[in-house]
């Protein structure tokens, strides 16, 4: 029952994006450059090389101006009229420090968020694209971003560190930090699904709930990791559950007012699965069973880190003043302090509520109402999208 669409790109998709509100656009882009719209019927609405020809690396929809499109190359975001899409109506260049991997637009269309290579995340003023924040607490390539939603200036991080964050863009610190390698060696848990890969636990991709609380991160261990926000932004409980029998790559919770903890994963193994989290412990506490305390996370030194093997030397440390250093570290074990009194849940054994073989590693998926009804669309090494009808599976 799936549908492709074709004839958008010459080469591998890397990244789709869907414009809010009934009648919207989706965006695609891919290696050399090219970005393509598309119509709820997957017809093409219009196509655009950039200038240099670098990937396409993420795009983005501004949820305040659903015409408007934000798309990463290289070390510059585009802003792209859909429109008029002849050629940028604006560019904000050297915003990365290096090759930005993933944007993220807050709900009010003010903020947009840029994860780079070197590990730096910068928030830009929108419209201008005035750099007001630089986080520099990721050791390693930053991978992925994403605001809260109702909560337009609390961002959270994930990284080939193993580290997911959350900031208040007020300070320049994290308000905490999760070490998802801390977390699998506190659990003991090193057994995995026949035929899994061992690998650690790299952050590839970070959604949050439509009501802003609940935290989903897919990860190089097959595991998409879940957390839970209460109350002063604290980390309440954290769990995880075994999506992949490979890397997880992408994990992104479903819009929807009737389903509001619907998500969706992609992983290397080439499947695509929903999950209804409704009644998880991370997501259900009145029904966790068993808990237990953690310890704080801990820090792990580099050279416990996998990096890309294209940008081994990409991912030193920036350097600061040590007095800052010296600070920022006093301040970093406050937080982390405080993390410890989070809770640590047992894994909820329920599987998906479907799951179905793609035949090929995904490269991004995301969830759109098509035509009324609810889709995943997917991207993989083609150079054509793959659009699954959630209800005729």
């Amino acid at each position: 029952m799936a549908g492709q669409w074709s004839g958008g790109h010459s080469s591998s998709i890397l990244c789709v994006g869907v414009s809010p509100g009934p009648e919207g656009l989706i965006a695609s882009g891919s290696e050399g450059g090219e970005v393509t719209l598309w119509s709820h019927e997957g017809n093409i609405v219009n196509r655009l090389t950039l200038p240099g020809e670098e990937d396409n690396t993420s795009v983005v929809f501004s949820p305040a101006a659903p015409s408007q499109l934000y798309l990463s190359h290289g070390d510059i975001v585009s802003v792209l009229d859909c429109r008029n899409l002849k050629e940028p109506v604006d560019e904000y260049r050297g915003v990365g420090e290096e090759e930005i991997n993933a944007l993220a637009v807050n709900e009010t269309g003010s903020a947009l968020a840029v994860a780079d290579d070197s590990g730096v995340v910068r928030v830009l003023e929108l419209p201008g694209g005035k750099v007001c924040r630089t986080l520099r607490r990721h050791t390693n390539i930053c991978s992925s971003v994403a605001f809260r939603p109702h909560r337009p200036n609390n961002l959270l991080s994930a990284g080939l560190d193993m580290q997911v964050m959350l900031w208040g863009l007020q300070k320049t610190r994290p308000l905490w930090t999760l070490n998802l390698q801390d977390v699998a060696e506190d659990e003991g848990d090193q057994q995995q699904r026949p035929g899994q890969l061992f690998n650690p636990p790299l952050a590839h991709c970070v959604s949050v709930s439509g009501c802003g609380n609940i935290v989903g991160c897919a990860a190089e261990d097959g595991q998409v990791h879940l957390m839970r926000i209460g109350a002063g932004s604290k980390l309440e409980q954290h769990g995880a559950i075994k999506a992949h029998s490979q890397g997880a790559s992408q994990a992104h919770f479903v819009t929807s007012s009737s389903h509001p903890y619907w998500l969706i994963t992609g992983g290397n193994d080439g499947q695509v699965a929903l999950w209804d989290l409704s009644k998880h412990p991370v997501v259900s506490p009145e029904g966790k069973g068993k808990t237990r305390a953690t310890s704080a996370p801990r820090r792990i030194g580099k050279s416990k880190k996998k990096k890309k093997e294209q940008s081994q030397d990409k991912t030193k440390a920036q350097p600061k003043d040590e007095e800052e250093n010296e600070a920022d570290a006093a301040a970093a074990a406050v937080v982390e302090g405080e993390a410890a009194a989070t809770e640590d849940v047992t894994e909820d054994k329920s599987g998906p509520k479907l799951s179905f073989s793609h035949g090929d590693k995904v490269n991004w998926l995301c969830a759109a109402v098509l035509k009324g009804e609810q889709c995943v669309v997917v991207a993989d090494q083609s150079c054509s999208l793959t659009v699954y009808p959630l209800s005729h599976l």
